[in-house]
């Protein structure tokens, strides 16, 4: 029997399936646009509120360089812990929360540079490979000063 610790959240970014631990997600969000903010990575939307806080919204299609498409019903934003802060990440469709920590496998040797840095590891989800994020790792430093720094600015002008 599995307990809270292996349990994964499985989503689609593209054809692809990822999965965060979830003790990461702090809660599964229909779909909403996020208000833009300037000086930022390309792959961050802009931010949102959420419980009265500014949560920077990163785009997963433009963070691993996959083609963006348009808006559809079945797009959720997961709100999620990453290290003291929380971001939230869009994603195609989350699928099911399921028991595969226990049967991760580090990422391969090949996964290095900045795909390497926010992966945690993979998992088999019947025929299908599930790569699993590391959510702490989904902002480097330096994006989370530039988020920090504009931010600020957004909730200075709503002030």
């Amino acid at each position: 029997m599995s307990n809270v610790q292996d349990k994964i959240v499985v989503f689609r970014v593209g054809d692809d399936l990822f999965a965060a631990d979830v003790q990461s997600v702090e809660r599964v969000l229909r779909h909403q646009a996020a208000r833009p903010i300037p000086d930022v990575p390309a792959w961050i939307d802009g931010v949102i509120e959420y419980r009265e806080r500014m949560v920077p919204v990163i785009d997963l299609r433009r963070r691993f360089e996959l083609p963006v498409e348009g808006v559809r019903p079945e797009m959720r934003t997961l709100v999620m812990n990453a290290g003291a802060e929380w971001i939230a990440v869009t994603v195609d469709a989350v699928l099911e929360v399921a028991g595969g920590g226990e049967g991760m496998t580090p990422p391969p040797a090949y996964f290095r540079g900045l795909a390497g840095e926010y992966l945690r590891g993979i998992v088999r989800r019947g025929d299908r490979l599930v790569v699993v994020l590391d959510v702490d790792r989904l902002l480097s430093a330096t994006d989370r000063l530039a988020l920090g720094r504009a931010t600020a600015g957004e909730e200075t002008r709503d002030a």
